[in-house]
């Protein structure tokens, strides 16, 4: 009853058990989940990727949503300050289950098109955490509730932004968790030396 009260367990009728909360599944991701580290070969062949388009921003960003959509087998994304979004993996959702509801999928596809909507999703986690996550009604939008969202941000010289991924609530966080962090740090390496 008490995690009733704290918020982390609710229970959605009265013949229904209790389930983990949003609030509670961030700090079992958060706090109390072991994270997997990254091989050694994977974070060389990520940062060869990335580091090699480090000339332009526009393309340092699409390589990076696509280096961090093939790592994770996600739809990975990535939207500045200037309005400007980078979107790799769309296939990657359709192999999903909670994907094949046409209607998720359309709300998805139709937010990637709208850099500000994409922005204020990265924006709402004001905390100064280095990660932060987005799960089912963090989105304020019924339709998102089964889906989960990783994400960093990263300042790239004069541009900011943010970087992550989006899949299932029921994402492999241990391993989503430090492939995002790994990529944006080489990001905000990379803007330190612009």
């Amino acid at each position: 009853s008490r995690l009733t009260e704290k918020g982390f367990l609710s229970q959605p009728h009265t013949s229904a058990g209790r389930t983990p909360t949003p609030k509670a599944f961030k700090f079992y991701v958060s706090k109390l989940m072991e994270e997997k580290q990254l091989s050694v070969t994977d974070e060389v062949k990520v940062k060869q990727q990335v580091w090699d388009a480090r000339g332009e921003v526009g393309r340092l960003l699409r390589e990076a949503t696509r280096v961090l959509a093939s790592q994770t087998h996600l739809l990975a994304m990535a939207a500045t300050d200037q309005g400007k979004s980078y979107c790799s993996g769309y296939a990657n959702i359709l192999d999903v289950p909670e994907f094949f509801d046409i209607d998720l999928t359309k709300h998805v596809l139709s937010m990637l098109d709208q850099v500000e909507v994409l922005m204020e999703m990265f924006n709402r986690d004001q905390s100064e955490e280095p990660l932060h996550i987005l799960i089912g009604d963090d989105f304020e939008d019924q339709a998102f509730m089964p889906v989960g969202m990783v994400y960093t941000k990263f300042s790239l010289g004069g541009t900011t932004g943010a970087l992550g991924v989006l899949g299932p609530v029921r994402l492999d966080y241990s391993y989503i968790r430090p492939a995002v962090r790994y990529i944006g740090d080489l990001l905000n390496q990379i803007g330190k030396e612009w």
